[in-house]
């Protein structure tokens, strides 16, 4: 087993890499610089200046010069400055919107598996009747309805129509005038619209893929025996089949890790929320290389370590996987 996680972690060194270098070219390769998209709206800029913040930024030199030196830096875990006015640490920026999109994306996350999985399992267990096909009713338009419009939708509607929850940011002003109960209050408010939508985005694939695994364990010959000996359906569905069907799913929570940092650049956009989305989507849109950068690289991060860890979770349901023979 020690072996088996010493070559998975050796191969996380070249992949991370090759990430780093693939993304840092795109992005230089994207139309516009960060010089460009903070002197047009001054045309009294002269060209001098231009090419003064260009040097200033580094952008003079090499595209593989300056991803030797960004590559540096971040071997010291040091991100650079931000190209914003402010030229701000990327990495202070960063910190402090990480516990916003943490907290978000946790809720998310819980609310997701644990509707998702009960859902996949009465659909199963149901196949074939009525209730089945209106969870596959629901399924479809779960795929078929795009976030952002479903969330403009819900924001028009409950925020403006009937102006029964708040529509941006996660306080309401003169909130901190209320006492501990009203400040909570508040705040779920203001998380009861983005973290619905977040929610609803990944729910219905999900409880499909938990479907599907519970339908293929289901018809397993250890099912039919375990019924054959008289077990209740109860015990024969949540004691032995729904133990290895929930074993497929531990990758999708592996795959689940980068978004709890990434976050949602959709609906932290649409609904003003401080977070690394919306942190991202700024960077984007003022091609602000080094934060850019910097939350790309702690997404890769995560997405590598997240298949680890759902490799490292099936090593041990399936020895035959860190034995090289499956």
């Amino acid at each position: 087993m020690l072996t088996y996680l010493i070559k998975r972690i050796l191969m996380l060194i070249p992949l991370l890499f090759g990430i780093t270098l693939i993304t840092f070219t795109v992005i230089h390769l994207a139309p516009g610089e960060p010089v460009d998209m903070q002197t047009a709206m001054n045309p009294k800029v002269s060209a001098e200046a231009r090419q003064k913040l260009r040097e200033f930024y580094g952008l003079d030199k090499p595209l593989h010069v300056q991803y030797v030196t960004w590559l540096g830096r971040m071997a010291r875990l040091d991100f650079g400055r931000s190209f914003a006015p402010d030229n701000r640490p990327v990495t202070d920026k960063i910190v402090e919107r990480i516990p916003i999109t943490l907290s978000l994306n946790i809720i998310a996350l819980i609310l997701e598996f644990g509707l998702a999985i009960p859902i996949g399992i009465l659909a199963a267990v149901r196949r074939d009747t009525f209730l089945d096909k209106g969870i596959t009713v629901f399924v479809f338009l779960g795929f078929a309805i795009p976030t952002f419009w479903l969330a403009l939708l819900l924001m028009y509607f409950f925020g403006v129509k009937l102006d029964w929850l708040p529509i941006s940011g996660l306080h309401s002003m003169g909130s901190e005038l209320l006492g501990p109960f009203g400040r909570l209050w508040d705040l779920a408010k203001h998380l009861i619209l983005p973290v619905g939508i977040a929610t609803f985005g990944s729910l219905a694939g999900l409880s499909r893929y938990m479907r599907s695994t519970m339908l293929e364990v289901i018809r397993q010959d250890y099912i039919t025996t375990a019924r054959a000996k008289g077990l209740s359906e109860r015990v024969v569905i949540y004691r032995h089949a729904l133990r290895n069907a929930l074993l497929p799913v531990v990758t999708l929570l592996g795959f689940s890790l980068p978004g709890l940092i990434g976050g949602s650049v959709i609906f932290e956009t649409i609904f003003a929320i401080p977070g690394m989305g919306q942190l991202f989507y700024t960077g984007v849109m003022s091609r602000d290389y080094p934060l850019v950068m910097g939350i790309l690289v702690i997404g890769a991060f995560l997405t590598l370590i997240g298949n680890l860890l759902a490799d490292i979770c099936y090593s041990f349901a399936d020895p035959r996987i860190r034995h090289g023979r499956a």
